[in-house]
Formats: structure tokens, sequence, C-alpha cells
């Protein structure tokens, strides 16, 4: 009589099947986020950028206001490693000329006065992250002498050095984006939320507000209402005013995501269930419906971050934005407004151009990554 029984299975079955199998929502997020290789160094750059704007005041080796008039439009000094055969950090000395024909300052690299970096030097007393009394910076001129210049970055028409202004710049430019994209969270969620809940009239009515809104071309509106800034305000609060200026219409696309997840969830059975065990509408909303789509919600605000700081950038460039003595990233571009300036010292438009190139496309491919890996049907291996 034939055995027909089937054989047993003896091939060792994959680990990481079995494991796929029982991973919570944030592994699997991990999981396909970490194949994105873009992404993920796209992610150290975001980190290293606001580990940047987080301790500037200790990155910057000079006041970014410090003025130096006999270095104005000083070129950028080129750091060198190695000095008469041994390490020593340091950058050429400057040597200024009169052009007689242009009547322009001319500078020169001095080899033979090398000014020596020093790394945590000395410094004047500052307030670093707001809290600590700090006299140390990461770098600065070692032994600083009388004509002794560091500009990695070049100078500016008063002789401020541009990369102190770059590295300050970052907190405004970089903060102002999380801050916009917080407000945009709130009032995403909470009103799209609400508005594919209940659906309804109060759908109707909320969807309408968001096609007036995003009816209304977005720069006239931010320039009407950034011009509606009063001249004497205090830095602090143009600052924060400007950052709701560029929220003003952020939040309507979050709605209309949210309005979507909640249309397709509000009638799953865990919602059911959470209804009959007597829980608010309002608990349901933000107890099962929002952290089912956490990381959905994540990847949205991730590229909506770049959008907040051009915003920014282009409302203090116009000059209706931002104003000096506040340092961004677009009150420093304003500098490139005079042509002449540009053509005499590129680097006024160049650096803080990259910066922002930097961030912007850092924090999108980012977004994309997050974008993928929040993609439920996404491969993972």
């Amino acid at each position: 009589m034939t055995d027909t029984s089937s054989p047993i299975d003896t091939a060792p079955r994959d680990p990481g099947a079995a494991e796929l199998a029982v991973a919570g929502q944030w592994t699997l997020f991990w999981l396909r986020f970490r194949r994105h290789k873009l992404a993920v160094v796209s992610l150290v750059v975001v980190a290293a950028l606001y580990l940047v704007a987080a301790f500037a005041q200790f990155i910057a080796p000079s006041d970014p206001n410090q003025t130096n008039a006999r270095f104005t439009y000083a070129p950028p000094q080129a750091v060198q490693l190695f000095h008469e055969g041994r390490f020593a950090p340091h950058v050429d000395g400057l040597a200024m000329t009169v052009d007689r024909e242009s009547m322009r300052r001319v500078f020169a690299p001095a080899p033979e006065k090398p000014v020596f970096i020093e790394f945590l030097a000395p410094s004047a007393p500052y307030r670093l992250l707001g809290f600590f009394t700090v006299e140390t910076k990461l770098f600065g001129i070692a032994g600083a002498r009388p004509g002794d210049s560091l500009f990695l970055f070049g100078a500016d028409r008063l002789g401020r050095d541009i990369f102190s202004r770059v590295v300050h710049g970052a907190q405004i430019s970089l903060s102002i984006g999380l801050v916009g994209v917080f407000l945009s969270l709130v009032l995403g969620v909470a009103i799209g939320g609400i508005s594919g809940f209940f659906g309804g009239t109060v759908d109707v009515l909320i969807q309408r507000l968001i096609e007036l809104l995003r009816s209304i071309p977005t720069i006239p509106l931010w320039m009407g209402l950034a011009a509606a800034i009063p001249v004497g305000w205090p830095p602090l609060k143009t600052y924060f005013f400007i950052t709701l200026i560029v929220s003003l219409i952020g939040w309507t696309a979050l709605a209309r995501e949210v309005r979507g997840k909640f249309l397709s969830m509000r009638n799953e059975d865990f919602v059911t269930a959470a209804r009959l065990d007597g829980m608010s509408e309002i608990g349901i909303i933000f107890v099962h419906l929002v952290p089912s789509f956490t990381s959905h919600i994540i990847a949205t605000l991730t590229l909506a971050i770049p959008t907040m700081i051009l915003a920014e950038t282009a409302l203090s460039f116009l000059g209706i934005g931002l104003q000096p003595p506040i340092i961004s990233w677009g009150t420093l571009l304003q500098e490139a407004q005079n042509i002449r300036a540009v053509a005499q010292a590129p680097w006024l438009l160049f650096t803080p151009a990259a910066a922002i190139v930097l961030a912007v496309l850092a924090l999108n491919f980012l977004g994309d990554g997050l974008r993928d890996a929040a993609d439920p049907h996404g491969a993972i291996s």
C-alpha cells in the first residue's frame, strides 16, 4: 500500500520571516526606511545641521555682528593642515593693497604670515543654549596678533565673518521650519480629523474654508501680511509673527490628507469597538485614529519643513520678512541684491545659498524616505 501522506518539511525556516510576522508598526517602518540609502544619509545631514544650529555660539569663531573695517569684502581663506612639515592647521594671512584703477581694495594671500588655528580656543563669556556660561569656542585664532584674520567663508561689506553669520543664521532659518510645521500639525490634525470623522455639514464647511485659503496666491498673501508688521516691533515678536504667516497655508494640505485617512478608517472594527466601549468621539480621534497613521504624518511634516524655510528666505530676501539685526539665511541673501557687491564678493551669494540648498535637499530626500517607509504596502527586504 502506497503511503500518500505529505512528507515532513525539514527545510530550515527563515528566522527573519518569523520576526517580520510579529514585528510592530515602528519596526517595519524602520526596516523600510533603512533601505532608502539616500534618506539615511540625509537624516545624518539634517541631524548635523540642527546640531550646528543648536550650538551655533560654540561653533562660530567670532561674534556674527562684529565689524572690522580693515577687512571689508575679504575673500575666503583656505585652511591648510601642515606648516613646515608638521601638523599645524592654519590659513595664510591677508595682505591688502589698493587698485589704483578701480580704487578698490585687493587682498592677496601672505604665506609668510600664517594665522594658526587653535581648537577649544578661549573666548569672551557667552550663554550656551541659554543656560550655561562658557568661555570656549570650537576653534579660533591661536595667539591672535593685530592684523590676523580668520574668514573661512569670507567677509561682507562691514568686515563681518560670513561663516559665523551663516552658522548663527541656521538657528532662525531651521527653527522657523520646525515651529511652523508644529503649528501646521496642530491645525491640520485637529481640523482635518474633525472634518473626516464627523462628515456632513461640518465636513462641507471645513472643506470650503480650505479651498478658499488654497485659492489665494501664496506669495502675495504672505507679502501682504508681512508688510503689515509694525516696523518698531522687537525681533522676537517679529520672528513669531513671520512663523504664523508661513504656517497660515501649510496646515491645509495636511488637513486634507488627515481627512482622507479618517474617512477610510472611521467605520473600521476597532473604531466601532471603542465607541461601544463608551469612549468619546474626541478620544477615538486622538487615541485610536491619529496614532494609526503617525508615521505618515511624520513623513508629510518632514516634506513641509523645506517649504517653510524657503518661505522665510523669500520674505526676508524681498525685505518684508525678518530684518537685520536678526540673522537668518534670508537676511544674509539681502547682501546679494547689490550686483556690484556680488561681482566683488560672490561668496555673499553662494555661501547662504549653498546652506539653503543643502538643507532643503536633505529634508526633501529624508521626507521621501519617510514617505516610502510609511507605505504599508512597501517592500522590506
